[in-house]
């Protein structure tokens, strides 16, 4: 077998199991896992994984609901340099057939709660299928040797599906190297600190998987929990957790929740980040945890940590999303945002035109726009494309157009994001009705269930007599819409 390096993805689970094989790696509603249970599971994975012919570079595709089964899968990966695919657990058939033929995936393996429509998946696109349990039920050899070939750290070991402004969801390629320098302790922490770390993103989300290599790096457990106030602090009460990471809009029901009737003294981090968050949410958190640190980060699945709004600067810096982050650069270009650091996405899978607008000269260019001021504090003041950010999920107003162009009731629709305190931008479909009853939004979000994501869905309808459109080119003026909006009249 050849040398091992330290930085690939299998190298961390391996060492927390030779370091701290006791301790908990990781819990959810169904169960906990040790550092040497999960070692041990990616390797009857790794192996099962090997019989079936998977090999370096593969991609295997892993669609089900957040469970320990998922983090056995995503390591088996790792040791056999297959490339792990998470799917959108939200997403139905159609949607995600588009995305498996785009990534022309060697396998499928799906959870329990996924398995009948997996198969058909699979069948559609005449992609292996296999169910988790199969796998890891394996009992074949379990000598490492067998595996032959493993990773280097620039091979790729995940690919994180996003939408662009195309409509198309675009694969974010990350090598082994960049996911173990992005969850190095320190790259994204002040200090280690003690307890596990309560996870509210699902399993096909590249956040879910980060916290859990930076929980994993410090031999910290990871938590997971749906994104439910009651369901997150009794976690993080039970578990006796030290840190807690929340999207704003979820803090927001956490502090409409109360957290009164809860034994969180083992808190020591009350963090957000990932879209705008309002400082008066950032002041509730800590009246709410006052003996806790609370930090904005700001980065993305293509980038990684960027910045870091520190704790001491809550009150100072209103708004802004700090500094950058060790390793990072930030710079503004016409205003965009542009970052470069050792740990960017090796580019967009299969689309090199799309790769090389967005990596230019090795700087990234995040589509945001932003303001640095004079001590290096950055604030995010807008966004260059039409790409939507709400909740911390990403959406492509075309793929969401193009859904809502079959309703009855529509003869145009134009989908914005329009700024929101909760949300970070709430996504609104602005339609012009073909008849005289108008569509309302339980009838637009009803015509969407089981062809687009839920988080996909518009949460405000606006109904106009036209859409704003360009003279010499007729294109949809998503800005004028947007400021109508705000301001009160669509029309």
């Amino acid at each position: 077998m050849q040398n091992r390096s330290v930085l690939t993805v299998d190298s961390v689970i391996e060492s927390a199991a030779r370091v701290a094989p006791d301790h908990v790696a990781a819990t959810d509603a169904a169960g906990r896992m040790t550092f040497a249970e999960l070692d041990r599971s990616s390797d009857r994975v790794a192996y099962a994984l090997a019989a079936r012919g998977v090999t370096l570079g593969d991609r295997v595709a892993w669609w089900s609901d957040t469970s320990l089964a998922a983090l056995a899968v995503f390591g088996a990966c790792a040791k056999t340099g297959a490339v792990f695919m998470p799917l959108n657990a939200r997403a139905g058939v159609a949607e995600l057939s588009s995305v498996l033929a785009y990534a022309r995936a060697d396998l499928l393996v799906a959870g329990r709660s996924h398995l009948p429509d997996a198969a058909a998946l699979g069948d559609a696109n005449a992609v292996q299928f296999v169910g988790a349990d199969e796998l890891l039920d394996n009992t074949i050899r379990t000598d490492r040797a067998w595996l032959g070939s493993r990773p280097r750290p620039s091979d790729p070991h995940v690919i994180f599906f996003t939408s662009g402004s195309t409509g198309r969801p675009k694969g974010v390629v990350l090598s082994h190297r960049t996911s173990w320098l992005r969850s190095y302790p320190g790259a994204t922490s002040e200090a280690e600190v003690g307890g596990g770390v309560v996870c509210m993103f699902p399993l096909f989300h590249m956040a879910g998987f980060s916290i859990a290599l930076g929980a994993w790096q410090q031999r910290r457990a990871v938590h997971f929990a749906p994104a439910d106030a009651r369901t997150l602090l009794a976690v993080a009460e039970a578990q006796r957790a030290g840190r807690m990471y929340c999207i704003p809009a979820v803090w927001a029901r956490i502090l409409d929740h109360g957290v009164g009737d809860y034994d969180l003294s083992s808190l020591r981090e009350a963090d957000t980040g990932t879209s705008a968050t309002p400082p008066e949410l950032l002041r509730a958190i800590k009246v709410a945890l006052p003996h806790t640190v609370t930090r904005v980060f700001y980065g993305s699945t293509e980038a990684g940590p960027a910045s870091l709004l520190a704790d001491a600067d809550l009150d100072r810096k209103p708004g802004s999303v700090g500094r950058p982050q060790p390793g990072c650069e930030i710079r503004l270009v016409e205003g965009e945002v542009c970052i470069r650091n050792p740990f960017l996405m090796d580019g967009y899978f299969d689309a090199p035109g799309a790769t090389a607008a967005a990596l230019r000269d090795g700087w990234y260019h995040t589509g945001d726009l932003g303001v640095i001021d004079d001590e290096g504090y950055l604030s995010i003041v807008g966004r260059a494309r039409d790409v939507i950010r709400t909740g911390g999920e990403t959406v492509s107003p075309l793929e969401v157009e193009a859904a809502l162009a079959g309703h009855p009731a529509i003869r145009e629709v134009a989908v914005v994001g329009v700024p929101d305190a909760t949300w970070g931008e709430l996504v609104t479909a602005v339609v012009v009705s073909a008849h005289d009853d108008p569509p309302t939004i339980a009838d637009l979000r009803a015509h969407l269930d089981g062809r687009l994501a839920p988080f996909k869905h518009p949460r405000r309808v606006a109904v106009v007599d036209a859409l704003p459109r360009t003279g010499a080119t007729g294109q949809i003026q998503r800005t004028m819409i947007v400021e109508r909006l705000v301001a009160g009249s669509a029309g």
